[in-house]
């Protein structure tokens, strides 16, 4: 089920009940192999940006060797998140002293952010990561003791569990590696494969229908807002891997995938082909308006796509955050831009909204616009920036002064069936 957040109401933010955060129990995973994890609350966006009103799981593994312990990934001193941990590594015999190795394959700090306790807990680990990765862990933390860099194809042999390291750059940080233990075929992907969202149950074949729905949209919406600009190299990535025997998969953020672990994987290969494409036969309609007069045309370009029979996502900024607004973007052929001149400008809101997707790569979508202006126009100048920038299919403008014209509106129902038609006919 997913975890229901407990209001306060003397309190604007959200916080949950103690039960999800403290007495977690650590889960078994193979022999050997258990994961220590935190689901922490909504209070914080995560990355400092993007909201998380279902939570996150913050995900640490342990591999317990026959004569060495290794605990890879680490987690953020969040919402309790690292108490809970060493609750888990505590019923695992791992109290103080009681670890061989710190694997670290991914530097974020939301990974990392409590290695300094950890550390402290465990002052003999040794802690291995990418050679990029070293000198992040010296400068966000200060720490040079027991360090090394270990090699793309290198292997660690703990007693009966061999792990094997693999470069994977930029998925999302240029230090990036995973983990595999070559004995079960588990892979340790980070942020790979991972997703938003708390469970109650670990992995991928404890959760019902309606839990799968929901964790496929947060899925995306993680993909489309931390990952989507380095898509080229998720797929490099999992070309990297694709002969490995991969039984399970175990990211930092999500479930554990072990019934199905290429479902995840085929997800992720989707994903990344929203880039160059093909993408789904869909439109997202981003639209803002002041007064009324921009929004007066929306029922139109609705119809005119809808005619065509293909779904529609529509989108009012700044009342949905960007967040949102990426996740049906990334995955929609067509795209539709509403808003009025602001000051002789784009209105500030979607000029964020547009900033946000050139950032994440969003490109090459069949595109309209339309909206009001005042006294003088002068935002679609503007638009016509991030419109090359995007390199945009760029079907046409309906622009007006004031409000619209039943020949704006028959306009924009035409413009809108033909881009629908388009995007039908690939």
């Amino acid at each position: 089920m997913l975890l229901q957040p407990l209001r306060i109401h003397n309190r604007r933010e959200i916080v949950y009940g103690e039960v999800w955060r403290n007495g977690m129990k650590p889960d078994y995973i193979v022999d050997g192999v258990y994961r220590v994890a935190a689901k922490v609350g909504s209070r914080d966006l995560f990355e400092g940006i993007w909201p998380i009103p279902d939570g996150v799981m913050l995900n640490s593994y342990v591999v317990l060797g026959q004569q060495k312990r290794a605990l890879i990934d680490l987690v953020k001193d969040w919402d309790g998140a690292l108490w809970t941990v060493f609750e888990q590594l505590d019923s695992l015999g791992m109290g103080p002293g009681g670890l061989d190795y710190i694997i670290i394959n991914h530097m974020e700090p939301d990974h990392t952010g409590a290695m300094a306790q950890i550390v402290s807990r465990y002052p003999d680990a040794q802690i291995l990561a990418s050679e990029k990765a070293v000198p992040l862990i010296k400068s966000f933390y200060k720490i040079e003791k027991n360090v090394r860099a270990v090699k793309d194809g290198e292997t660690l042999v703990l007693g009966g569990k061999t792990l094997k390291f693999f470069m994977t750059p930029n998925i999302h940080w240029p230090e990036t590696m995973m983990t595999y233990v070559e004995e079960d075929g588990v892979l340790f992907s980070c942020d790979g494969f991972g997703s938003y969202g708390r469970y109650a149950g670990c992995f991928d074949d404890e959760l019902g229908a309606q839990e799968k729905e929901h964790l496929k949209s947060e899925t995306e919406r993680y993909y489309a807002n931390i990952v989507s600009s380095f898509s080229a190299f998720v797929q490099r990535g999992i070309a990297k891997l694709k002969d490995l025997p991969i039984k399970v998969v175990a990211p930092s953020h999500g479930v554990v995938w072990r019934k199905n672990p290429n479902e995840i994987i085929d997800h992720y290969v989707r994903l990344a082909s929203y880039m160059q494409g093909p993408r789904e036969k869909e439109v997202a309609i981003v639209w803002s308006s002041m007064y009324g007069n921009t929004e007066a045309l929306l029922e139109s370009i609705v119809e005119g796509i809808r005619s065509e029979g293909i779904e529609v996502h529509i989108l009012q900024v700044p009342q949905t955050h960007a967040s949102f607004v990426l996740e049906k973007v990334w995955r929609s052929e067509g795209l539709v831009i509403g808003m009025p001149t602001y000051e002789y400008k784009m209105f500030p809101p979607m000029y964020h909204i547009l900033d946000i997707l050139e950032r994440s790569h969003v490109q090459g979508r069949k595109t309209l616009r339309f909206g009001s202006f005042g006294w003088s126009g002068g935002a679609q100048k503007q638009f016509d920036v991030f419109s090359e920038s995007m390199k945009l299919d760029y079907k046409g403008c309906i622009e007006y002064q004031g409000s619209p014209t039943a020949e704006d509106k028959e306009k924009a129902y035409n413009l809108a069936k033909a881009m629908a038609r388009e995007i039908k006919e690939l």
